[in-house]
């Protein structure tokens, strides 16, 4: 026959792996507290609960009742966090953002594109190109900090020409010290709308089609 103090691992045990209501674990904690005194009551004198079993039960115990306390602060926090979240997605909507990608769209006032460099770089280099890649113009950036940073084509080509409206490509070539540095291109768009899905917060950009919220490198 199962000892009381088996009982007792058998509730705790099933505590720490469901996922229980508020009242469940309150009629789960009640039943560790009558067996828990049923088992001293009952104990044998000569050989009663070492005092290292009794505080292994109470810390069950505890832990149990403890991370109830902690998944309620975090849902409110997670709730907090998305309200939050949400006005800040929606303060994007009519503003440029910079997102991965190497689309450049040339209008008559220039196009707007940006670089992320993984590390300090003394050379960066674009190369401009038509979308079947050919190469049309080359702007040389200089020196770059680590991060995310935009720039802008004046829309002249190798010979200074400037050169039909419309879309073009860009690559990206930055070195520090003769090493390359890892790199990737961002387009510019503007938020028009916002959205929610499974995964969280979808910006929908002129353009470029819907780009997720944590996508976004910069905002201007």
């Amino acid at each position: 026959m199962a000892s009381v103090i088996d009982n007792i691992n058998t509730a705790n045990r099933a505590a720490s792996t469901s996922n229980t209501s508020p009242s469940a674990a309150k009629d789960m904690e009640d039943r560790f507290m009558t067996l828990f005194l049923a088992q001293l009551q009952n104990q044998d004198p000569l050989n009663p609960m070492e005092n290292a079993e009794m505080t292994s039960q109470l810390a069950q115990m505890n832990m149990v009742s403890g991370l109830e306390g902690l998944n309620k602060t975090m849902q409110t926090l997670l709730g907090s966090y998305g309200e939050s979240l949400s006005l800040q997605a929606a303060n994007l909507i009519g503003k440029n953002v910079l997102v991965p990608g190497d689309d450049l769209v040339l209008t008559e006032n220039g196009a707007l594109a940006g670089i992320e460099l993984d590390g300090p770089a003394d050379t960066v280099e674009v190369v401009i190109t038509k979308p079947d890649g050919t190469e049309v113009a080359r702007q040389n950036l200089g020196q770059q900090d680590a991060g995310s940073f935009a720039f802008v084509w004046d829309g002249k080509g190798a010979d200074g020409e400037m050169l039909p409206e419309g879309e073009y490509r860009i690559k990206v070539a930055a070195s520090l010290g003769g090493e390359l540095v890892n790199s990737t291109s961002l387009q510019a768009g503007m938020v028009s709308a916002l959205s929610r899905g499974k995964d969280g917060f979808m910006l929908e950009i002129a353009g470029l089609g819907n780009v997720e919220l944590d996508a976004v490198k910069q905002v201007f």
